[in-house]
């Protein structure tokens, strides 16, 4: 008999709708020839897993999916590394619940 007590994250974060702002997007990493360690942790820690070391070994951010929990802003905003703002009205996560 199946646990019924276990429930994957992945399952409930496949409820969430995220709304993208095309061409505008609220998280900027700053430019870099090597990351940070604030930027590589953020690799390892965003829950949303919106952070990755491309070929040329720079952390990018694709925001598409942001769950906007603030991991990235106290780990990296306060050291210049990223910018952060809210996504505009009615853009962003759309958190549904049930």
């Amino acid at each position: 008999m199946a646990d019924t007590s276990t429930v994957r994250v992945e399952e409930k974060l496949y409820q969430n709708r995220y709304l993208v702002d095309a061409g505008r997007p609220h998280i900027v990493v700053a430019p870099h020839e090597k990351p940070s360690k604030e930027l590589l942790l953020l690799v390892k820690l965003c829950p949303a897993h919106c952070y990755e070391v491309n070929g040329k070994g720079q952390v990018e951010v694709s925001p598409d999916g942001c769950l906007e929990c603030g991991t990235c802003r106290v780990l990296a905003e306060g050291s210049g590394a990223l910018t952060w703002t809210y996504p505009r009205g009615g853009y962003g996560i759309l958190f549904k619940f049930g």
